[in-house]
């Protein structure tokens, strides 16, 4: 009987064996092979622990692994083949913002259950796998940003379910299919390729920065050369269009007339120009910051006005945004009182309200409290006027205000240097900061010609600006900042943060409290005059993670459901790798991961619900002068791991 059963047993293992499935075991040993296979940091598992499920990165769903993000790890080589025929119930597979190369391997075909795919910003090389458009289920593929080549293939066509297709910056080459067409397809980008020829009909509805880069015809651009109505050459040429005599006698006789009427135009604005230099010699070149909220093509008085000046000049209405009473009274209109800038401090009266009015300005942005104008006076000097809006208090109470600002010294404060007060106008005129704002800088410039902003960079900006801030705070516990934003972080030409529009907030009325800085508003404020101290640490962490994230808190991803920047990376570390969080320019910066890490920890103290659990901006100080002198220390680790910091942040 034994003799008999024995080779059933083996029959039973041979025939079975192959046909076994893959499991928790095989999907854990899958892991392994790709975190020995991949250079860089390593990943940050606990081997010891038999299930992969508590591993950071990884979710597992009745057993297997289902989910596996692993974004922005500095991961380097090739995926090696075979891995992914064992992770066959993977639903998402993310592996963006790292280094990988070479071409995907072909058992990711194996991966039937996948809808999401994010494998952007790596160096991914090759066509587009066919075997790709086997995964039926996908949802969301995101191959930007690597070095793909060749065609878009017809066989896009096949991913019935698909709503996101993101190819962007590859090298792919050649034209559509002209039968393309993904049924659902909601998000769709092909810019900065090689690709040619007519745009599908099917994707005609697309915006244009979908295509930008390429050589494509066809909306949303100019219509395709081919697609131009040739004349008929039938009956030799008998039925090509001609102009007729009268039809170019009428040509040009229009264009005599509208060269007449052009030239009346210029001499008439030549006039208007000459006769509203006598009044101001104020101008506005250019809106020069990309956060100002200023129409580009509406001046000053249209813009506060909301109407269109009924075709007064850019350069009319500028003058009289600087101008009424205060011309008046800097040409000895206003009698023996007449008012005049007063300067603080001992600084040198180089100029007066006269010359400031002489002066050619630049608007450089609407803000909370007022406009900024950039004034280049006749000597030279230039200087950034503020004009003032919404100023509800007395001209005793506001002298007394502005000579506590005008008194705050501090290498990390934009200096007040003198100031105008009069029933229309009222102008604080400060040093101008040439490298513009830290939200101009972080948001403003996205593209090819961009200069990264370095970690260097960023730490120093942090450190100037918690000092000039601390600096506020020391002067009295009552004394606070009141509008901490980045728009309002301003830097010189060595990038030195320097801290503005301070002590504003306390000179202006309720309607100068705006919508627009609620992303850094302490929970607790109501009255956005009444800021304490400690809501000043919270906005100075949201500015913190700003820095650190690249996104401004009113970034339309982040507000679509009403989430804030602090709640946004707090929900991003509980559930995947810290490095996740930081902006893409600061991942190459590899040695300085630990800083980096702490800096972000540092944001979520400040970050707090509760005003109790703040720290004070002495200590914010200290904490970052520690780490920027740690981050220049030559006995460093080169490539340290990255500290997981998502159970102290999910426990606040």
């Amino acid at each position: 009987m034994k003799h008999q059963t024995l080779p059933i047993l083996v029959l039973t293992f041979v025939v079975l064996f192959p046909f076994s499935k893959p499991d928790l075991g095989s999907d854990r040993s899958a892991l392994l092979t790709l975190r020995s296979a991949v250079g860089g940091r390593t990943l940050l598992w606990n081997v010891t622990e038999v299930s992969p499920c508590l591993w950071a990165g990884v979710k597992c769903e009745q057993n297997r692994v289902t989910v596996l993000r692993l974004p922005g790890v500095a991961l380097s080589g090739q995926l090696p083949s075979g891995i992914f025929g064992n992770l066959t119930r993977l639903r998402t597979l993310s592996l963006r913002l790292n280094a990988l190369s070479g071409q995907l391997p072909s058992d990711l075909a194996s991966c039937v259950n996948l809808r999401n795919l994010y494998l952007q910003g790596n160096f991914f090389s090759g066509e587009i796998p066919g075997f790709l458009f086997t995964l039926t289920d996908l949802v969301r593929l995101n191959l930007a940003s690597n070095n793909f080549s060749g065609g878009i293939s017809l066989g896009f066509n096949k991913l019935t379910r698909l709503r996101t297709l993101f190819l962007e910056n590859n090298q792919l080459i050649g034209s559509f299919p002209p039968d393309f067409d993904i049924p659902k397809l909601e998000q769709f980008n092909v810019s900065n390729n090689l690709l040619n020829g007519s745009v599908p009909e099917k994707l005609q509805t697309y915006a244009q920065d979908s295509f930008l880069g390429n050589s494509l015809c066809g909306r949303p651009f100019e219509a395709c050369s081919g697609n131009v109505t040739v004349p008929s050459e039938n009956n030799g040429g008998r039925n090509k269009q001609k102009l007729s005599g009268g039809a170019i006698a009428g040509i040009a006789i229009g264009s005599v007339l509208g060269f007449l009427l052009l030239l009346v135009i210029l001499i008439f604005l030549c006039r208007k120009k000459s006769s509203n230099k006598k009044g101001s010699t104020v101008d506005i070149a250019t809106v020069k910051h990309p956060e100002v909220e200023i129409p580009g093509e509406k001046s000053v008085r249209e813009v506060e006005n909301g109407g269109y000046g009924n075709g007064i000049s850019v350069a009319a209405a500028a003058a009289a945004a600087m101008t009424g009473t205060a011309k008046a009274e800097a040409n000895g209109g206003g009698a023996a009182g007449a008012k005049k800038l007063v300067f603080f401090g001992n600084a040198a009266r180089v100029f007066d309200l006269e010359d400031l009015l002489r002066a050619s300005a630049e608007v450089l942005g609407k803000g909370t409290f007022g406009t900024a104008y950039k004034a280049v006076l006749e000597m030279g000097t230039v200087v950034a006027v503020k004009r003032l809006k919404d100023v509800t208090i007395s001209e005793r109470e506001f002298k007394d205000k502005i000579e506590t600002v005008g008194a705050m010294d501090h290498q990390n404060l934009v200096p007040l240097r003198a100031y105008y007060f009069s029933r229309d106008e009222k102008l604080l005129v400060h040093d101008y900061m040439a490298m513009g704002s830290l939200s101009a800088l972080l948001h403003g410039n996205k593209g090819a010609g961009r200069t990264p902003l370095n970690w260097e960079i960023r730490s120093a900006i942090a450190l100037g600006a918690a000092r000039g801030i601390e600096y506020l705070h020391c002067q009295g516990p009552s004394i606070s900042h009141g509008n901490i934003k980045s728009s309002n972080i301003l830097l010189t030409k060595t990038y030195d943060a320097r801290v503005s529009d301070f002590g504003l907030a306390h000179l202006v009325g309720p309607s100068s409290t705006p919508n627009r800085v609620a992303g850094y508003r302490a929970p607790e404020v109501t009255d956005p005059r009444k800021v304490s101290q400690k809501a000043d640490v919270y906005s100075f962490g949201v500015l913190l993670l700003e820095l650190l994230t690249g996104k401004a808190p009113t970034h339309a991803l982040l507000n679509e459901e009403g989430v804030d920047l602090p709640r946004w990376v707090q929900s991003i570390v509980r559930e995947e790798w810290t490095s996740e969080v930081f902006d893409l320019e600061l991942l190459r910066y590899q040695n300085v991961e630990e800083e980096m890490v702490q800096l972000l920890q540092l944001a979520v103290d400040c970050a707090a619900q509760y005003p109790d659990k703040r720290p004070s901006m002495s200590e914010v100080a200290r904490r970052i002068e520690e780490l920027c002198r740690s981050s220049l220390r030559e006995d460093r680790d080169p490539q340290p791991d990255l500290i997981n910091v998502s159970d102290d942040l999910s426990s606040r």
